[in-house]
């Protein structure tokens, strides 16, 4: 019998997922003797935080950003990343080019658009210091889940965007956008969205876990060298209507496909030196507080990821 595994998504099927979706489509999970479950989010409450499912036990694994292994852990909840989706990161905090608002600090008093994600709004206030501003502006919800159409029919000033999705969306509308990123303003921002589980549960079932891992991690090679043939597998496996665009989907395929894999061709690896720098950041600049409201002073944290999971022989699927 195979072991089933809930695997709780962090947004509806992009094409961050294509390498979990691939693995079931080609039967890379069934090889490993597993089935796996995938939980869909309902954005439009945009509630459903994956993390939480782990620690409630509604789900076995997730997607999430690290900011989420960090609060977890820092509440007596000890969830752990075990790989991370992208090698580096693919996202940045966008505004209309039309709009004028060509640098962080022009976002004073501005509208940012904002799913209440840990830390956000603290992480976009820094950007906006770090580039001469005060910090000061409207954290909003917006009405619809679409990040992206919030921008354009102003509804929002700024807000953040993964690249490869909503960033080759504009680019085939013609939206032209200014994108800050955050390395370009001194923010080490860390992986996201990194598979993350709850330590309990990875000790309890440790060959699973592998297989799991080992298999993901053939999907994704399939997306890097077939990406055309992950889209069209992706859109089929998934059955949403956010893929049904064969075009956008091969041009987001295309992007995110360059994100994959390090430039030592690994996929899913994490440098602990991404984890220190931006957990050392979250502390500089007193953003993270334990269970009873202290400041944190310090984060060990090599509890908050690791590498031990990751595939050593992969699996191939043709």
């Amino acid at each position: 019998m195979n072991t089933r595994i809930r695997l709780a998504l962090d947004w509806t099927p992009n094409t961050n997922h294509t390498g979990f979706y691939v693995a079931l489509a080609k039967g890379a999970y069934a090889q490993a003797g597993l089935d796996v479950e995938f939980i869909i989010p309902d954005l439009e409450t945009c509630q459903t935080k994956p993390a939480q499912q782990i620690a409630e036990g509604e789900a076995d694994i997730a997607l999430t950003p690290s900011e989420s292994v960090i609060g977890y852990q820092l509440n007596g909840i000890p969830l752990v990343a075990v790989a991370t989706v992208l090698a580096r990161d693919a996202s940045a905090i966008v505004t209309l080019k039309q709009s004028g608002i060509d640098r962080p600090k022009e976002l004073d008093g501005k509208v940012y658009g904002s799913c209440a994600a840990r830390y956000e709004g603290d992480i976009v206030r820094q950007m906006i210091q770090n580039d001469g501003g005060r910090g000061r502006f409207v954290m909003r919800k917006p009405a619809r889940s679409n990040s992206l159409r919030a921008l354009i029919t102003n509804e929002v000033d700024a807000t953040w965007i993964f690249l490869p999705w909503a960033g080759v969306e504009a680019d085939i509308e013609g939206i032209e956008l200014n994108q800050f990123l955050f390395d370009e303003y001194e923010i080490p921002y860390a992986y996201n969205p990194v598979i993350t589980v709850h330590r309990n549960w990875a000790d309890q079932n440790t060959d699973a876990l592998r297989r799991f891992i080992k298999a993901t991690t053939a999907g994704f090679r399939f997306a890097v060298d077939n990406p055309d043939e992950a889209a069209r597998l992706l859109a089929e496996t998934a059955r949403h209507p956010s893929l049904k665009d064969r075009n956008f989907l091969e041009q987001s395929q295309q992007v995110a496909s360059r994100y994959y894999f390090d430039g030592e061709g690994q996929w899913g690896f994490m440098h602990r030196n991404v984890w220190k720098s931006f957990t050392n950041w979250l502390i500089r600049n007193h953003l993270i507080t334990d269970a009873d409201g202290e400041l944190v002073q310090q984060i060990e944290v090599d509890r908050l990821f690791t590498t031990e999971y990751l595939a050593e022989v992969p699996i191939v699927i043709r």
